[in-house]
C-alpha cells in the first residue's frame, strides 16, 4: 500500500494512493500516527478497503499532499552514512553511526515551500531514504530489525550549515527550522520495498542533477541502523529514521553552493515518488 495524507495544515486527512488516484480513507477512523502503526494499521486498513473502497471519495487532484504521516515522536537522523559523501566532506568513515535529532516541528508536506530561516546564508539539501517504525523496537537483533519497519518514504534533510557547524553545540540547530523535514509524498509499506539496500535516490536543483546514488553505498544498512538505535532508545511506532544522504550536497562543492529564494528542489527514491519544494525567503 501507499499511504498519504491531504488537506491544509491543521485539517489533514488520511488517504491511499492507487495508481494516479488518491482515495480519502478518513471514514476508516484513524490517521497515520503511533496508534495506527502500533496496531497493525496497514493490514487493518487494507482489509477495510476491500469492503469499503467503492464508498471512498476521490481526493481532488489539486489537494495538497500533507506530510505522509502524522508528526512522529522522533525524527532520528544519521550523519555521514554514505561512503562518497564522507569523502566529499573530507571526513573519516564513522566506526559507529553518527546519530542526531531533528525537531518534529520541522515536518512539512512533500510539495510545500521550503522557507529559509531568518539569518540563513548556507541552507543545503540532502535527499534521504527515511524508515518509519511499525512496532515498538527495544534491543532488537539485526536479523529481526526489518520486521519492525512499517515502510519507507522520501525525506529531504534540509540543513543550515552555518547553524549546524559554525554556531557551536549540536547539529540539531541547523536541522530543525520549520519546513526542513518534508516527508513523502507517500509512505510505501515495507512489502513494496523488498530490499531497502538497493534503491536509487537522486536530487535536482533547478533541473540540474546534483545527487545520484544508491543505498548500497551506505556505511550502515537499514537493519543495522534499526538494531543499533534500539540499543540506546525505544523506537515507537511512527518514529522516523532518516538514513543519511549521498554525495552532491552544496557543502561539498568548491566553492560551496547554497539555496536562495526562487530555487526549486526536486528529489526522489525508487518506488517512493518525487518531492518538490520551492525555496522562499524568510517569513
Amino acid at each position: 500500500m501507499k499511504l498519504c495524507r491531504f488537506g491544509e495544515p491543521g485539517s489533514e486527512k488520511p488517504a491511499v494512493l492507487e495508481g494516479e488516484q488518491r482515495l480519502d480513507v478518513s471514514a476508516f477512523g484513524e490517521d497515520y500516527d503511533e496508534r495506527f502503526f502500533g496496531n497493525d494499521g496497514a493490514a487493518r486498513l487494507s482489509q477495510w478497503l476491500g469492503e469499503h473502497r467503492q464508498s471512498c471519495p476521490a481526493v481532488p487532484a489539486e489537494a495538497r499532499y500533507a506530510p505522509a504521516i502524522c508528526r512522529p515522536s522522533k525524527i532520528i537522523c544519521i550523519g555521514l552514512n554514505y561512503k562518497k559523501h564522507a569523502e566529499e566532506t573530507g571526513a573519516k568513515l564513522p566506526e559507529e553511526p553518527i546519530v542526531f535529532f531533528k525537531a518534529t516541528s520541522a515536518v512539512s508536506g512533500a510539495h510545500d515551500d521550503l522557507v529559509l530561516p531568518r539569518g540563513s546564508t548556507k541552507s543545503d539539501w540532502e535527499v534521504e531514504l527515511a524508515v518509519v517504525i511499525g512496532k515498538l523496537a527495544r534491543y532488537v537483533d539485526e536479523d529481526a530489525a526489518l520486521s519492525h519497519v512499517a515502510g519507507y518514504l522520501v525525506h529531504n534533510d534540509y540543513s543550515e550549515r552555518e547553524f549546524q557547524l559554525e554556531r557551536g553545540g549540536q547539529w540539531v540547530k541547523g536541522k530543525s527550522a520549520d519546513t526542513f523535514a518534508p516527508l513523502g509524498p507517500y509512505l510505501a509499506t515495507s512489502d513494496e520495498v523488498p530490499d531497502p539496500g538497493a534503491l536509487n535516490l537522486w536530487l535536482k536543483l533547478n533541473g540540474e542533477l546534483l545527487q545520484s546514488s544508491n543505498t548500497s553505498d551506505m556505511v550502515f544498512s537499514v537493519p543495522e541502523l534499526v538494531s543499533y538505535l534500539s540499543q540506546f532508545m525505544t523506537l515507537l511506532p511512527g518514529d522516523v529514521i532518516s538514513t543519511g544522504t549521498p554525495s552532491g550536497v552544496g557543502l561539498g562543492f568548491k566553492p560551496p553552493r547554497f539555496l536562495k529564494a526562487g530555487d526549486v528542489v526536486e528529489c526522489g527514491v525508487d518506488g517512493l515518488g518525487v518531492a518538490r519544494q520551492q525555496v522562499v525567503a524568510p517569513r
